[in-house]
């Protein structure tokens, strides 16, 4: 229960970018051209898999998981931030808020999930190719998907501790979504079991997939050196050089925004550094992808050219 001078919480606050309200008008455009960007790159790449034959092989089907959770996760943010960019201020009924911060906090850790088995998948492809396509058969790969799906559904399950927080005084959060760390923060309840549990799902989702890539990109790696020619070798590393962009992109993202130092203005300036996980990331995938794979490439200009020739004939 509140004290007797607080009144319980209904709603938050989000203040979005304050202090930049002048360029409001131009911070929408950025971020509604950006979410466009990211909608068409990453539609793009779900459709070239759905529909191409020879594009329906285990890289590809983890890289349209990939990008689903790319679109559903920018979808489930830059809307809301959108808004609050044009009203300055938006208030948010607290179920809601919980409920965007459980959206963000599956789509999030399903990338987790998914580039670790887009890596195991590179391993098996560059260490162990006599064997890769007896073990990355569909539906082995359709069960990793499914796993990768329930198991963040399992550990997202903290947002139950979430949802019995009580709040109270304070409504306001200096961020343009409901993060995780604000939430809290603004909690007059007992928090200390639910930071408790964070961590450890925290090392489960982010930590442990991390130190499995690492480990898996090491063997790769000697794989690589051991290989006798240059042509060899250069073909075994473009065969992960795309993944291996996405996984620095990700995790340099991830790492920039919840591992930096914190100070007192932590939760302003994680605000900006999110902008990187949430806009910029799910916006190279498609881009890295494209550049550096030649059969999307070739998937996407034949396409290009089928669309130019059907407006034409009409």
């Amino acid at each position: 229960m509140c004290e007797d001078n607080q009144t319980e919480v209904t709603v938050f606050l989000l203040l979005g970018f304050q202090g930049l309200y002048k360029f409001k008008i131009l911070l929408f455009i950025v971020f509604l051209f950006s979410y466009i960007v990211v909608l068409n790159g990453n539609l793009v790449l779900i459709v070239l898999v759905s529909t191409s034959d020879h594009l329906k092989i285990p890289m590809f089907i983890f890289l349209k998981h990939l990008a689903v959770a790319d679109v559903l996760i920018t979808t489930t943010i830059i809307p809301m931030m959108l808004d609050i960019i044009l009203r300055d201020v938006k208030e948010v009924p607290v179920s809601s808020c919980i409920m965007q911060l459980y959206l963000f906090l599956i789509f999030g850790s399903v990338q987790c999930f998914l580039i670790v088995i887009m890596s195991f998948d590179r391993y098996l492809a560059i260490c162990n190719p006599m064997r890769y396509n007896s073990i990355m058969v569909p539906h082995v790969c359709l069960k990793m998907i499914v796993g990768c799906w329930l198991l963040v559904f399992i550990l997202s399950s903290e947002i139950i501790m979430v949802c019995q927080l009580q709040f109270c005084g304070l409504n306001y959060i200096d961020h343009y979504y409901c993060d995780f760390g604000p939430i809290v923060e603004l909690s007059s309840s007992d928090t200390s079991m639910l930071l408790l549990v964070d961590f450890f799902i925290s090392i489960l989702v982010a930590f442990i997939p991390f130190f499995l890539i690492i480990i898996t990109y090491i063997i790769i790696f000697f794989t690589i050196l051991n290989i006798s020619s240059n042509s060899g070798r250069k073909k075994a590393f473009s065969t992960c050089s795309s993944h291996l962009a996405t996984v620095c992109a990700y995790y340099g993202t991830l790492i920039t925004v919840y591992l930096a130092p914190s100070d007192e203005s932590s939760f302003s300036t994680n605000k900006f550094r999110s902008l990187l996980y949430i806009v910029v990331t799910p916006m190279m995938n498609p881009i890295i992808y494209s550049l550096r794979n030649h059969e999307i490439r070739r998937t996407l200009q034949k396409m290009i050219v089928n669309i130019q020739i059907q407006m034409k004939t009409k």
